[in-house]
């Protein structure tokens, strides 16, 4: 399945960040979540470990369902769902359903 990969653009579709346009930086297929940069910020507090490195409260990304994304189509300009198309030489690329270009 060609689903949502790491390095992709997405946009989150439903929850405290609804809206939120962020690249893909991994994905957990078993849980079927993913992190997105700038989406779904917690604050996590971290004890300083040496003399140069500094604790205290850091904001970091958690995971989001991978259902509550929805790739990012530069034509459009909005979340779309995607299609699966085989080329002649048997390799698979996605596209966007509404304008039908590749993603």
């Amino acid at each position: 399945m060609l689903g949502i990969k790491k390095g992709d653009t997405v946009v989150v579709r439903v929850g405290r960040d609804k809206g939120v346009k962020g690249k893909v930086l991994r994905v957990f297929r078993k849980e079927g979540r993913a992190i997105v940069e700038g989406a779904n910020l917690v604050k996590k507090h971290m004890r300083r470990r040496s003399e140069q490195e500094a604790g205290g409260i850091i904001e970091k990304p958690a995971p989001l369902a991978l259902s509550n994304l929805a790739l990012y189509c530069s034509n459009c300009r909005r979340g779309v769902r995607f299609g699966v198309k085989i080329m002649k030489d048997n390799s698979k690329i996605r596209i966007c359903k509404r304008c039908q270009n590749p993603l």
